[in-house]
């Protein structure tokens, strides 16, 4: 910690206030506040304060990139829990949470890539084609609102499944709900999104009205002191009131896609998924002939690689060669760890395989007693597409977008598959390497690496070299020197 940060942080005030936290390119990264500006600022400087927080590496890295503080007086905290809100929405710093994440509150979801689109019920906002309402901090409140809103516009929510006539008319519902809501039940793809887009309008009022109602909550609460639900109040108010600034008329022209959502919609259609899988996983298994069993997870967003998301596994429950103990394994910790980090599962998992494969991956989700999202094989030999259910395989035309899509997913999973088993064999060599030459104790294998600094270093040195370093000499050189050129690698490995 700097001098001059030392003596800023001693000193600051007793009095509440908000502080403002930058990097050293004076960017501001973090937005708190403080009943005690001192105390509760000095504590992002405390020794060990970081290894403390081995566990919580968001706030380890934000701590790390702390270079310079600002502060705010107040007179109050009630002033210092608005300021701070004012200040989050004003600078939207990296590290400050975006409470529409937040698993406790609503958002409604318009699918917009679907002809007959639905309003939904989330907890996850994705970075997709549709529009999200929200969040709602009251969901009894909003799941009323919901159904009003299919009997006041006819439009549908997430329970049904509508049918399309020969015609290319669409049937809605084929129970007593038709009669009940009111609206003519078979409908063109047009006429539907003109009760849609009645319905959005509708919601944002309601959006608006509910906003001046959180608003009159918060202020209300802050003045009872009761300070944690105000600041969970006023986070909702500020993502709501992003998500209204960013309203605008639901609409949707296919001539504008882009040719990855073009493939993803041709995809949706092939599948008969409910809405394009604007968030695709996909699962390979990779050794050698039982050794180095390795396995790949890659995450494509609207079709394109989204490689922060991608995952590799070692194999950890069984030795040997077992493609589908491997597969069952690794979708079963990927999975799992979504569902304690309470994140969204993908719109598709495709497993590199056939019905072997998929078979596997189906008895991870038995395991963790949670329905799979849409899941297909792919099995490479006729690009064959397996479904876990019934279905009878399907074979898409070779030049079919969706198919070509699939195709770059699952070479992706292969690539990144072969490339950490790859990695992996070669630290294996490195590794190891000393460990297998007979009659090398402990200290000379430490003297050797002190003297040479590296493996690759010792693999290049001549008996000459070898015989300098301390406890060898010519005959146990030679014999290094002999088992180094047996054991140098022949190039790579065929998968």
């Amino acid at each position: 910690m700097p001098v001059d940060l030392k003596e800023k942080v001693r000193a600051l005030p007793e009095t509440p206030g908000v502080y403002l936290m930058k990097d050293r390119l004076g960017r501001i990264i973090y937005v708190g506040k403080a009943k005690s500006l001192k105390k509760r600022v000095s504590t992002y400087f405390q020794a060990g304060r970081t290894r403390a927080l081995r566990h919580q590496p968001k706030i380890r890295t934000l701590i790390e990139m702390i270079a310079d503080f600002e502060i705010i007086e107040v007179k109050s905290e009630p002033e210092a829990l608005l300021l701070e809100g004012k200040l989050i929405k004003q600078w939207r710093p990296k590290y400050n949470t975006d409470f529409t994440d937040d698993k406790r509150f609503l958002l409604v979801r318009l699918n917009a890539d679907a002809e007959l689109p639905r309003f939904v019920l989330t907890r996850f906002r994705k970075d997709d084609r549709s529009r999200y309402f929200g969040p709602f901090a009251h969901s009894g409140l909003l799941r009323r609102t919901l159904a009003s809103m299919r009997k006041q516009f006819g439009v549908l929510l997430g329970d049904t499944q509508p049918v399309k006539l020969p015609d290319g008319r669409w049937r809605l519902y084929d129970d007593v709900r038709a009669e009940l809501y009111g609206w003519p039940n078979e409908v063109t793809a047009e006429d539907y999104r003109a009760r849609v887009d009645q319905a959005c309008a509708f919601l944002d009022g309601k959006s608006r009205e509910w906003l001046n109602e959180l608003r009159e909550e918060m202020t209300a609460r802050a003045a009872k002191q009761e300070f944690e639900k105000a600041a969970e109040l006023r986070d909702v108010v500020l993502a709501l009131e992003r998500t209204l600034a960013k309203t605008r008329k639901f609409t949707r022209d296919l001539t504008k896609l882009r040719p990855d959502a073009e493939a993803l919609r041709s995809l949706q259609e092939a599948l008969g998924l409910e809405s394009p899988p604007a968030h695709m996983e996909c699962f390979d298994i990779s050794h050698i002939s039982g050794t180095f069993v390795v396995a790949s997870m890659v995450h494509f967003t609207d079709g394109q690689p989204d490689k922060d998301e991608y995952r590799r596994f070692s194999i950890k429950s069984f030795i040997g060669n077992d493609d589908f103990r491997a597969m069952e394994e690794v979708v079963g910790r990927r999975y799992r760890r979504l569902i304690e980090e309470k994140k969204m599962f993908p719109d598709l998992v495709v497993i590199d395989g056939g019905r072997g494969q998929i078979a596997a991956a189906l008895k991870a989700f038995v395991a963790l007693e949670c329905p799979p999202p849409a899941m297909i094989g792919l099995a490479k030999k006729h690009e064959t597409i397996i479904f876990p259910d019934a279905r009878a395989p399907l074979n898409l035309p070779l030049s079919h977008p969706g198919l070509n899509l699939l195709q770059r997913l699952r070479d992706e999973a292969h690539r990144f598959a072969n490339t950490y088993n790859a990695d992996l064999r070669s630290r294996k060599i490195k590794e190891s390497i000393l460990d297998d030459f007979p009659g090398l104790g402990e200290k000379r294998k430490t003297v050797l690496l002190e003297h040479f600094g590296t493996i690759d270093k010792l693999r290049s040195a001549s008996v000459e070299k070898i015989a300098e370093v301390e406890g060898f000499g010519p005959k146990l050189a030679a014999e290094l020197r002999a088992f180094l050129d047996a054991a140098k690698p022949t190039g790579s490995v065929p998968d």
